[in-house]
């Protein structure tokens, strides 16, 4: 069967095989030092089915998770096409080298497991997990998460009020440590269009100034940013 993104469905997939119900504890961690995750999306869905796709066009609904963070898109979809789906596991914002949890009871044929959430600040990165095939086995599973770059946006790392809605540059906000002001930007094109895996932030050391509002011994990070622990009862 071809495998499909999502957001292009326009209407219910049919459960593939024959996959049984699951029951599943889902951990995730934020590896980095100085990036937030916005609120997360964990769902399990078919196989024939994808959130997101490296090298392909973010849709819509990606968009503007990746650039606002909201999840308004992503779960009509899911729920159209009868995801199991559970939002916002951590109340609010992940803060680095912090965990969240939550608990998945799947229905027969959604075998796979996929995570998304913004990464801020950035302009358009989030933290993802595509389509991962679910375990049958008992078990406790590790998976580390990269960061990928929804390829919507010119990551020009200026933070900028009001600039989560998709389409108006900037960064929407900088939690934890006060962004720099008055920088330059970066860049002011992404010649990757597509979604790709995220180079990460530059900043700089000017606090007024520079290049960048972010900071470079805050803000930087390598992949993985993630850690995800599936538990399969």
């Amino acid at each position: 069967m071809k495998t499909r993104i999502i957001p292009l469905i326009t209407g219910i997939l049919l459960a593939s095989g024959t996959a049984s119900a699951a029951s599943l504890d889902v951990k995730v961690t934020n590896l980095t030092q100085g990036i937030y995750f916005t609120p997360l999306l964990v769902t399990a869905h078919t196989s024939d089915a994808m959130l997101f796709q490296a090298g392909e066009k973010a849709s819509g609904a990606l968009t503007a998770m990746a650039e606002g963070g909201s999840l308004t898109g992503l779960s009509e979809i899911l729920t159209d096409i009868n995801a199991n789906t559970t939002e916002n596991p951590a109340g609010g914002l992940l803060a680095p080298v912090t965990s969240t949890m939550t608990s998945l009871e799947t229905d027969a044929g959604n075998d796979r497991l996929s995570i998304v959430a913004m990464m801020l600040p950035t302009n358009d990165g989030f933290v993802g997990l595509n389509s991962w095939p679910i375990p049958t086995a008992p078990g406790t599973y590790h998976i580390y998460l990269n960061a990928y770059d929804a390829g919507t946006e010119a990551n020009n790392e200026l933070v900028v009020e009001g600039s989560g809605a998709p389409g108006t540059p900037g960064i929407p906000a900088s939690p934890g440590v006060a962004p720099g002001t008055q920088g330059m930007g970066v860049t002011e094109m992404e010649e990757d269009t597509n979604v790709h895996i995220h180079r990460g932030n530059l900043g700089d050391d000017e606090q007024v100034g520079g290049k960048s509002d972010l900071h470079n011994t805050v803000h930087r990070w390598l992949n993985p940013v993630a850690k995800v622990t599936v538990t399969v009862k």
